[in-house]
């Protein structure tokens, strides 16, 4: 795939959708960031908007309307920091703006949203990334090198516990930890295995102490083509001994194993034939590169300048959204679920929803989502 890239001097010149809490985050980043200069801050709440302008003493647009700060302030791109329900129309509007997008997860709430973001993208030639911020850990990608030393990989783990109480809409929702919060553990089981899974068999459930109203706890098993098992387990309602926000990993290979508690750096033993043991120290994370969304969006702004794609463009993103979507299916349906299934029902839903008619012919060319999928990986893989 190819995308237009920023070749005009100076830095990257963004507009933000959202001022909202998390808005109030990138806005952070963004200031530490001298590769972008914020233009224009875009919210319906128009007063909310005016007055994160007014508290930080910025100067630049603000709109209710994207189009319209979009043209008041020559912006070249867009970080989307809406809620997840408006990614869809907020992206889809950005890309035919001419403008590359930077999005908050989940890239769409669905996964059929997320292919027609999909052919959206590869229609308007822009890029669509999504800030999968849990990936860019240095422990992490020193993680994924051990992980290539263990040989055939047989078992990967993950143990998530907490006990926030975050009040609003997460306490209502049908699932809270698979829906807002196991997709970053989803991700990054692909990223350190560098491969897709193809079923999901999941299992529920709610404490009677929970707080929240749908099920806050789960224990999903995903399969991998290669016979690989990735095992999550957790819950969003376990005081006490909780675990880190990223969890705590463990990867078991034909070589050894390697343990990460998510905060500090990883470990990871070897069995050499004899039946001896050792544990390397392992170099050192490299330095230099930044974490969380700062790190999506060091990623971002360095695949608009080279055009080299970046691992959460919406064509890879699709996958871990899928994760979610299989595992939900799974609980609900208390079957094992088949990722293509999940693929194919959304692509059918893409197609019969689509309103664009360029976007519709786009995804109607495609024949089948993962059809369509697997030949872009190949061609990501071609180019380098």
């Amino acid at each position: 795939m190819s995308f237009a890239t920023i070749d005009a001097e100076g830095p990257i010149r963004v507009v933000l959708v959202g001022a909202g809490n998390m808005g109030r985050h990138w806005l952070d980043v963004i200031a530490q960031t001298p590769e972008i200069t914020l233009v224009g801050i875009v919210d319906l709440d128009l007063e909310l908007a005016q007055r994160t302008v007014a508290e930080r003493r910025l100067t630049v647009s603000v709109g209710a309307s994207l189009a319209e700060v979009v043209n008041a302030s020559t912006a070249q791109a867009v970080i989307d920091v809406t809620v997840p329900p408006a990614h869809h129309a907020v992206n889809t509007e950005a890309l035919f703006l001419g403008l590359p997008v930077l999005c908050e997860k989940p890239i769409a709430p669905t996964v059929a949203d997320a292919l027609s973001l999909i052919a959206a993208e590869e229609v308007s030639g822009q890029l669509l990334m999504t800030s999968q911020s849990r990936r860019y850990y240095p422990a992490l990608a020193e993680l994924r090198e051990f992980v290539g030393t263990l040989g055939e990989i047989g078992a990967v783990t993950t143990e998530f516990f907490k006990a926030p109480h975050f009040g609003g809409f997460r306490d209502e929702m049908d699932h809270p930890l698979l829906v807002d919060m196991a997709i970053h553990a989803f991700d990054v089981a692909r990223y350190l295995l560098h491969a897709d899974p193809v079923a999901v068999d999941c299992r529920t459930f709610n404490p009677s102490w929970s707080w929240y109203r749908g099920d806050a706890a789960a224990t999903a098993v995903f399969e991998f083509a290669d016979g690989a098992r990735y095992t999550f387990t957790g819950s969003w309602c376990s005081p006490g001994l909780e675990t880190s926000w990223n969890g705590s990993w463990r990867i078991s290979g034909a070589l050894g194993s390697a343990t990460w508690d998510g905060e500090g750096r990883p470990t990871v033993e070897y069995v050499d034939d004899a039946g001896g043991a050792s544990r390397p120290t392992g170099a050192a994370p490299s330095e230099g590169g930044r974490s969380e969304i700062a790190g999506a969006l060091d990623e971002w702004v360095h695949a608009l300048r080279t055009g080299s794609v970046p691992s959460g463009d919406v064509h890879a993103n699709v996958f871990s959204l899928a994760m979610v979507e299989g595992a939900v299916r799974s609980a609900e349906t208390l079957r094992r679920v088949s990722v293509d299934e999940v693929l194919d029902d959304a692509y059918a839903i893409a197609l019969e929803a689509e309103r664009r008619s360029d976007v519709r012919a786009a995804l109607a060319a495609w024949g089948s989502a993962r059809a369509h999928l697997v030949d872009q990986e190949a061609r990501v893989a071609a180019a380098g």
